[in-house]
């Protein structure tokens, strides 16, 4: 994404195509990036996949129409990309919480969903500690457990991973480490979206180029460049800043975007109260 125009200027694209189908490729051409990248930073940045903003607008033009004009419901749902009326009531219903019909009485209460577009805030300078690592194709082993994706505070599901383990297992994980980062990792994979409450498959686990993994389950992870990110401070509150920093100060101005591949997050230590509590961010990522 070389400029914050690029940005806006895909949005526009975005929303002078709400009324047909969308090329969400064509967007990301416009923003200069990869469409995997430009919908991770979509996320990141709005706070929402970008299939739901899309879903929102649409509903809410869609709103506008039937108060403001005699069109048919049909023409409206086919229009906004609904293959029935029927699909397009429970959409419409479930957002504005009145029928498509009851919505063409003047005293209904409707949502709107204004159009988005992106300004630039001025953070304070502080130093972000990064490196660039070039890595051949590795394996995360471990065990792996679906988890709904929180923003702040300690995600509760991911504690409770732990008790999956007994101390002889990480002993046991421990001496199959062989590559970096090495030691107990955490790795996020197959994120549904970048929303509270997306669902990913989080592995607590190790790194390891071993062919013989034993009874674990196994990650293959693709050889490629990595971002590794440090950092230190009160847990968690530092480490989610710094991953929030991540996508909205680091990635724009890096020359890097994201490819596919997990989100590994490396502890120093297992005493989480410590005020200098150090960690790690490993960030799949290749040069734009």
């Amino acid at each position: 994404m070389e400029t914050l125009s690029d940005l806006n200027r895909a949005m526009r694209h975005i929303e002078a195509n709400l009324a047909r189908e969308v090329d969400i490729q064509e967007a990301a051409r416009i923003a200069g990036v990869s469409e995997y990248h430009f919908r991770r930073m979509f996320s990141f940045l709005a706070g929402m996949p970008l299939g739901e903003y899309i879903r929102r607008r649409r509903l809410t033009l869609a709103a506008l129409e039937l108060q403001t004009s005699d069109v048919r419901v049909i023409d409206v749902a086919v229009k906004y990309g609904y293959e029935s009326p029927d699909a397009f009531t429970r959409a419409f219903q479930a957002w504005h919480g009145v029928t498509p019909s009851e919505a063409r009485r003047s005293d209904t209460a409707l949502k709107a969903f204004p159009p988005m577009t992106f300004q630039l805030t001025i953070r304070g300078g502080t130093e972000m500690e990064y490196r660039i690592i070039e890595k051949d194709a590795f394996k995360v082993i471990g065990r792996m457990k679906q988890v709904p994706l929180i923003y702040e505070g300690v995600n509760p599901e991911i504690e409770a991973m732990w008790g999956m383990f007994a101390p002889s297992d990480f002993d046991e994980l421990k001496q199959l480490s062989n590559v970096e980062p090495r030691g107990i990792i955490l790795a996020s994979n197959n994120v549904d979206g970048i929303h509270e409450g997306s669902m990913l498959d989080q592995w607590i686990g190790v790194a390891t180029d071993r062919e013989d993994t034993g009874r674990w389950e196994v990650l293959p992870v693709a050889a490629g460049t990595w971002a590794v990110f440090t950092s230190v401070g009160p847990f968690p509150q530092t480490l989610q800043s710094t991953w929030a920093r991540i996508a909205a100060e680091w990635l724009p101005e890096s020359g890097y975007e994201f490819r596919e591949g997990p989100q590994i997050l490396w502890n120093e230590s297992p005493d989480t109260t410590r005020p200098d509590f150090r960690s790690e961010i490993w960030v799949p990522v290749v040069k734009r």
